[in-house]
Parts: C-alpha cells; sequence; structure tokens
C-alpha cells in the first residue's frame, strides 16, 4: 500500500500543475468504454503490443457479446476475470481462437516514454500502458527493440486456457500488480479511468453475487455528446518526466515501471 499510496501523491500533485501541453486526448477509436454493475471503465487499447487481441475485442464489443457478462472470477490482490460468453472459464466466441501476443517489436519512431534503464533492459510507457524491452541498438535495429507488456495495476490482458493458443473472449484486469503473467498472457491495453470500480468488484471464484460489464462499446461508435472527455498525462511530456523523476527519488533502488500511476482529467 505504501507504493500505491506515494504515487498516487506524486499523481496527484502533477494533475493539478500540469500545463495543457501535457495533457493528450484518448483516441476514440482505440477507447472501449465498459459500463459495470459498480461504475465505468475506461480502456485505452494499445494495437501496438497487440493488434489481433484489439481487433477482437472491437469486434465483440461490437456485436454485443460483451454485454451482460459477469466478473465470474475475482481474486483480491490480483485481477477480475470477464467475457467468457458461458460466464465461467473455458467459455469462447463464435470466433476462433488467437495466437500469443506476448511479445512485439517497438521501433524507434514509435511514440513512447522509457522510464528506466538497467544494463540490459529498459521499461516505460506506449501510451498508457506499461512495458519491459531487452538493450538493444534500437535506432540500428529494422525491427526494433523486443519488448512485452508489463503487468501493472490497471493492464488489461486476454484470458486463455493451458494452451498459449486458446486466447478468444475472455479479458482481465489487474487489481494489482503480478509480474509473473509478463510474457505469458497478452497485454491489450490499459484501464485510465475506473481503477477504483475495478478494485470493487465482487470478489470470489465465482463471486456469490457477482458484477457484470452491462453494456461495452467503443467510444467511436457513441453519438458525439455522449463521448467520455477524458485526458491522460502525456507520457511524453515534461510533466510526466517530473513525475517519474518524483516517483524515483521516492522509491529509490526499488523503483520500476510499475510505480507510475498515470493522471488523467
Amino acid at each position: 500500500m505504501i507504493r500505491l499510496y506515494t504515487s498516487c501523491i506524486a499523481a496527484l500533485a502533477l494533475a493539478t500543475t500540469a500545463q495543457a501541453a501535457d495533457w493528450r486526448g484518448l483516441d476514440p477509436a482505440q477507447t472501449l468504454v465498459i459500463e459495470t454493475s459498480k461504475g465505468v471503465i475506461m480502456v485505452e487499447m494499445q494495437p501496438t503490443l497487440a493488434p489481433k487481441a484489439v481487433e477482437r475485442i472491437k469486434l465483440l464489443a461490437r456485436e454485443g457479446v460483451y454485454d451482460g457478462l459477469l466478473f465470474h472470477r475475482v481474486i483480491a490482490n490480483f485481477v477480475d476475470q470477464t467475457g467468457n460468453p458461458n460466464n465461467k472459464d473455458g467459455g469462447v466466441s463464435k470466433h476462433p481462437d488467437l495466437p500469443p501476443e506476448f511479445t512485439f517489436r517497438l521501433k524507434a519512431g514509435d511514440p513512447h516514454a522509457i522510464v528506466r534503464r538497467t544494463s540490459d533492459a529498459v521499461e516505460g510507457f506506449v501510451g498508457s500502458t506499461p512495458f519491459i524491452g531487452v538493450q538493444d541498438l534500437l535506432d540500428t535495429n529494422p525491427l526494433g527493440r523486443r519488448a512485452t507488456g508489463a503487468y501493472c495495476p490497471g493492464v488489461a490482458g486476454m484470458g486463455r486456457q493451458e494452451a498459449v493458443t486458446t486466447a478468444n473472449s475472455e479479458v482481465f484486469f489487474m487489481r494489482d500488480a503480478s509480474r509473473r503473467l509478463d510474457g505469458d498472457y497478452t497485454v491489450w491495453g490499459r484501464v485510465v479511468k475506473g481503477l477504483d470500480v475495478v478494485r470493487a468488484m465482487a470478489v470470489g471464484e465465482p463471486p456469490a453475487e457477482p458484477d457484470k460489464m452491462i453494456r461495452v462499446r467503443l467510444a467511436v461508435d457513441l453519438p458525439p455528446v455522449e463521448r467520455p472527455k477524458v485526458e491522460v498525462l502525456d507520457e511524453r511530456g515534461a510533466a510526466f518526466k517530473v513525475l517519474v523523476d518524483k516517483t524515483r527519488a521516492a522509491k529509490g533502488a526499488d523503483f520500476t515501471v510499475c510505480d507510475i500511476e498515470i493522471p488523467t482529467r
């Protein structure tokens, strides 16, 4: 709790002092709006990390598959799981299973921010989604830096069965960090608004009285007057750098990418 508290204080302080240029709007075509029984969750999707998973989630949202589905497996301090049409593990949509997208290639020209470097790795953000990557020669490698999403609080992943090729419709949202999932489950975005909602879901496997996704829509498909007007602190801006520096100073040698909670307004 100390780590989360320190991060929140730093984020709130930056939110009150950041200038207009330090903020960026969300792309409505990459923003998922989930109305739940506990409130609204907004996810900034990242096709750079997982294009097939993002494409599938958009398809299922537009088909209405997610509407009314339960959070059928919720574990305290870990994860909220939903998205199976049968409301339990093992359910799938009518569409074929997806291949794993555990790693991706981040090219030098792709918008991103590095917040930590070690002798053999880097940590940073693509949009609001955290990643870890190898410390290679990014500017001279035509393939780009090999990287994987980092399972920090709020990160959204694709559920699956034992086989890595069985992701289909199930999704999950991290209540807290669990880095053991890195490189083993596809990361497709991060909650930018509603992490408190994620953490408020009824716990259980299954919960005695499960919460549900009432409606799931892409922001771009909503009438303009109904689209959420949310901005996030730009990970490439000066205010974000100040946030990183303050958090690093507070955490010292224990600092990781998961200590950065990106402010919204």
